[in-house]
């Protein structure tokens, strides 16, 4: 009797196990249109919300005193090209700007002491000594921001300039009253080669997740870059003393933890933006992008699942269309391909538009196809110890 019973499902097993080899060209389908189905909903339900983004004028105005922090290290090439675009800001309200330099062996300490003469708003804190146990720029960050006399802080990096002379009037205009954290966009300069074409594209396909999830009521993220938040809430969270043992992730960590649907706006006015030196090598990308992802990890298990599902999606979209149309129906993956190619168009133009980057809607295929081994490059990125330094 149980031998019988023991043969019958091994009979089933077999049987189950051979419908599956019949029918995995199906499967195949399937499996496309469940990734494809939740491909549109991030784009119909979130990124559309960036795409048809408008702000809503404010009745009434007001302008803040503002702390504008920078830390550098060995940056005084950097800070004699764009430090400059951030003392000449048209501001008139009372401002400051605080440059940490942090630990440099460069000129960058005889530097700021010029500047200091010409440009009364200019402060410099000179560290001497490695902080123990906290690796990264965190420690000079936050001697930055104990240092600086406003309430509204305005975070960028020494390698970057901004938009316009308006950026930060603009990024201050952005709060009210329950404003607490502003996510701003930081771009990259454009060059003419295929690698700088890249890094924009993933720098703008970040920025479209961060602000479309920020305006969905979801804020996970920002850049140092193009970051502002208040003393208080800095204060209120101990600053960054929740990761004090990561050495990057002190801009997207500080955000993921102390942002909240009530307290985050975002800004996309041209006159907010920065501009950064892209990476001119491969290989400095490759480091770059890799100290990024060693700490989304470190994320909110709600925004990891978040943005591992639309990764997860996009990496397996392409594999699983050639896959449908080789071993199935053509006509159905064309299909599916031509209804996501439009939606994608329809987002990709009103964003890029939106960002100052529409040059890159030309090859927008081929970038989106790239990314398919993007995310196999870096997958083993999540899973890798970061380094303890941020220079």
């Amino acid at each position: 009797m149980m031998q019988s019973i023991i043969i019958r499902k091994h009979i089933f097993a077999l049987m189950n196990t051979t419908i599956l080899i019949e029918q995995w060209p199906l499967i195949l389908f399937i499996l496309l249109c469940v990734t494809a189905a939740v491909q549109l909903f991030y784009f119909l339900y979130f990124f559309a919300r960036l795409a048809f983004y408008r702000t809503t004028p404010k009745k009434t105005s007001q302008t803040h005193p503002v702390s504008v922090v920078i830390c550098a290290r060995d940056e005084a090439e950097n800070l004699a090209h764009f430090l400059p675009g951030i003392l000449l800001q048209e501001y008139k309200t009372t401002h400051e700007v605080i440059v940490v330099n942090d630990n440099s062996y460069d000129d960058s300490k005889y530097l700021l002491e010029e500047f200091q003469k010409t440009y009364k708003q200019l402060k410099s804190v000179e560290l001497t000594q490695e902080a123990k146990m906290i690796p990264g720029k965190r420690y000079p960050l936050s001697i930055g921001i104990k240092t600086a006399k406003h309430e509204v802080l305005l975070l960028t990096d020494a390698d970057c300039v901004p938009a316009t002379e308006h950026w930060i009037d603009s990024m201050q205009n952005a709060y009210d009253d329950a404003t607490e954290i502003v996510l701003g966009y930081g771009a990259y300069h454009k060059k003419k080669t295929f690698l700088n074409k890249i890094i924009r594209w993933e720098t703008f396909h970040t920025a479209l997740q961060y602000l479309s999830y920020a305006l969905a009521g979801i804020p996970y993220m920002g850049v140092g870059r193009n970051l502002s938040y208040k003393k208080t809430v800095f204060l209120r969270h101990k600053g960054f003393s929740a990761h004090n043992n990561i050495p990057g992730g002190d801009d997207d960590l500080f955000i993921n933890m102390a942002a909240t649907k009530e307290n985050t706006q975002i800004n996309i006015d041209p006159n907010s933006f920065t501009l950064s030196i892209p990476a001119s090598t491969w290989a400095q990308w490759f480091r770059q992008k890799k100290r990024h992802y060693t700490t989304s990890k470190y994320y909110k298990t709600s925004h990891q699942l978040l943005l591992g599902t639309y990764a997860l999606t996009q990496f397996l979209f392409f594999p699983l269309l050639i896959g449908t149309a080789i071993f199935y129906q053509w006509q159905l993956a064309l299909g599916i391909f031509g209804l996501r190619f439009l939606t994608q168009t329809v987002i990709y133009w009103k964003t890029l538009r939106k960002l100052n980057e529409k040059d890159l809607m030309a090859y927008f295929i081929l970038l989106d196809l790239w990314m398919f081994f993007y995310y196999l490059i870096f997958a083993l990125s999540l899973i890798k110890k970061p380094k303890p330094t941020w220079k």
